[in-house]
């Protein structure tokens, strides 16, 4: 969160594969290395499980601005949907290869020693089969007509863009449930298994993992279900009007909150319906991913659009996914009455409904944002800076007859 506006600027004027590059390796680095910490350097651990967050800042920041430089309208929309197609399913398959490696092994320290190696592949590729496009170079207005403006001048204008910051808003939103989620449904689900009786309580490890399997099997499918969907419903509802992309982000929230709700309210009362309304929840849910990206893209001029990356990176962990998980345990120990197994389930039952709330008002950021959507992505289309269009007056004047 707090390297992203670091690599955002590097981002839109050095090499952006060199620094991706850069990023992974050192994030594979200290993934391994955070597998190593002896129980009394508890720490360090915290401390390289942190430093993962340097990968995420080099690549999240700046891959999709490659990929916009590479493909415009609905060709990128699509690329775009396939570069997300990593969060709800890498997210997914860590659930499952974590809990399958942990069983395996008896020892989770071993699941934090898959990724670093994927990750140094990751690099190899990068460095060698990625080219580095020109920024801008496949649309109207190139990298080397854009005139180049500061650090604080790219955030001034990028505030003054009410597009950006409504749909920042509103994908902050889907920030928040997904990261409360990732963290609490397991859990969440475990509990609900002790309150009805189906499951033992655990007292001391290892643990019954099925619930992180079963939920890492529902993200990956509803992650490639709504990814895929969010995008072809974008693209039809397109032929239908310019607003196309926020009214879907809007719609796949609000139809997010209801089934999140009654997954969280059947728990108790039926576990398969709980993953069925799970599953549906998570699908509405993922249909903004893609989307989110490329209303980015297109209402923000190619020389900062790394950095408005970062700062969309900065808001959702900021006031999304980075405080949202403590904030549902926060909640759930200020309403835990007795250390019950029934206060256990229903605290943090009762606190999760915080997300549906939330992600009804980012549904709303999404409508607000349907009301500006056409006139930020001319204005992209259409940038001038001011100095260039001065120039570009007095060039007109001069050739005016008297």
């Amino acid at each position: 969160m707090f390297l992203a506006p670091v690599f955002g600027y590097l981002g839109d004027r050095y090499n952006r594969k060199v620094i991706m590059s850069v990023g992974i390796g050192f994030w594979s680095v200290v993934t391994l290395a955070s597998s190593y910490m002896p129980r009394e350097y508890f720490w360090l651990l915290l401390l390289t499980r942190g430093l993962v967050g340097v990968g995420e800042a080099s690549y999240s920041t700046i891959a999709p601005t490659i990929i916009a430089d590479l493909y415009v309208k609905e060709r990128r929309t699509q690329m775009l949907s396939v570069f997300y197609f990593a969060i709800p399913v890498g997210s997914g398959l860590g659930y499952i290869v974590g809990s399958k490696v942990d069983d395996m092994a008896g020892d989770w320290h071993w699941a934090l020693r898959v990724t670093p190696a994927l990750g140094l592949v990751a690099v190899v590729l990068l460095l060698f089969v990625v080219k580095e496009p020109k920024r801008g170079a496949i649309e109207a207005r190139p990298e080397h007509t854009l005139q180049r403006t500061s650090w604080l001048g790219d955030m001034k204008a990028l505030c003054r863009n009410p597009s950006f910051v409504l749909s920042t808003f509103g994908f902050t939103a889907v920030a928040f449930v997904t990261g409360s989620l990732a963290l609490w449904a397991p859990a969440f689900l475990f509990r609900a298994a002790v309150f009805t009786g189906e499951r033992p309580p655990c007292v001391k490890g290892p643990c019954d993992t099925s619930d992180s399997l079963y939920f890492g099997i529902i993200t990956v499918v509803s992650g490639i279900l709504g990814v895929a969907s969010g995008a072809e419903v974008s693209r039809r509802l397109r032929l239908r009007t310019p607003k196309a992309d926020p009214l879907v982000c809007a719609l796949g929230l609000l139809l997010s909150a209801p089934f999140l709700y009654l997954a969280i309210v059947f728990a108790q009362a039926s576990p398969t319906a709980t993953y069925v309304f799970i599953f549906l929840g998570e699908t509405f849910l993922s249909m903004n991913w893609a989307i989110v990206a490329d209303i980015l893209l297109y209402v923000v001029v190619p020389t900062r659009r790394a950095t408005a990356e970062a700062f969309q990176i900065v808001l959702s962990h900021l006031l999304g996914d980075a405080g949202s998980p403590y904030l549902i345990g926060l909640v759930s120990d200020s309403l835990k009455q007795t250390d019950s197994y029934l206060w256990q389930f229903r605290s943090l039952q009762l606190s999760l409904l915080t997300c549906t709330f939330v992600a009804v008002g980012g549904g709303a950021f999404f409508l607000a944002t349907a009301l500006f959507i056409e006139k930020d992505r001319q204005r992209a289309a259409n940038y001038t800076p001011s100095g260039e269009r001065l120039n570009l007056e007095l060039r007109l004047c001069a050739w005016a007859p008297d």
